[in-house]
């Protein structure tokens, strides 16, 4: 029975992907750092700390990891205030379904990332609980951010679907114990394995209704 919706940010509410890598690479080209084909994929899903001590000692970014990450950030949330990329839809699927459950939100992005998204989008209202991956011992896809946000809203895992896109996002709430809805991130697609550990696949965000959650189990909104 689902009793709370946990979504992810990146990639299922916000089409930001490629403004985090541009913002990583742009601080890295900028303190000599030497970008790998494969540390845009490697990155996905880890915290703050995690990515900042990667561009240190793998991409070689000559700053402290916290200096990293403030940069980066910073990077990012200057092209969020020119224009917040929600992915059509996000509003509404997000509004609709919490009208019927309680719903957090599960991000590996910093939690200034996470708060000025929910205030310039107008939808922090909306969420009864958000859990940074910084907040957390481990990042995706180690299920701690999203057993945290289960925590948070008071009800078992089992007891809530998630909203993914990615592989480590994915496989995060499967370890959880969550019942998994995939929207597949059309730039950076999951793997047909991981794919294939959800119970719901959608194409596109605004195929997500509270109807066919309810499909999940018996759909009762939680007391």
């Amino acid at each position: 029975m689902i009793r709370a919706v946990v979504f992810d940010l990146d990639g299922v509410l916000l089409d930001s992907e490629r403004l985090w890598d541009r913002a990583r690479r742009a601080v890295a080209a900028r303190h000599h750092g030497r970008w790998r084909d494969d540390a845009t994929a490697a990155m996905q899903g880890m915290s703050s700390a995690e990515w900042s001590r990667y561009m240190r000692d793998v991409l070689a970014v000559d700053l402290a990891p916290a200096q990293i990450s403030g940069l980066v950030v910073a990077e990012l949330l200057e092209r969020y205030r020119r224009g917040l990329p929600l992915i059509p839809g996000a509003v509404e699927a997000v509004r609709q379904i919490a009208a019927r459950w309680p719903v957090a939100l599960a991000s590996s992005a910093n939690r200034v990332v996470i708060d000025t998204v929910l205030a310039v989008s107008g939808l922090g209202a909306e969420f009864r609980a958000s859990v940074s991956s910084e907040e957390v011992p481990r990042g995706k896809p180690e299920p701690d951010v999203y057993l945290q946000a289960a925590r948070r809203l008071g009800q078992p895992p089992a007891a809530c679907a998630a909203v993914e896109d990615s592989d480590s996002g994915i496989r995060s709430a499967v370890d959880a114990g969550m019942q998994v809805v995939a929207v597949p991130n059309r730039d950076y697609p999951p793997a047909r394995d991981i794919l294939a550990s959800a119970q719901l696949v959608l194409d596109s965000l605004p195929e997500l209704t509270v109807d066919l959650l309810g499909q999940l189990g018996h759909g009762e909104p939680a007391s």
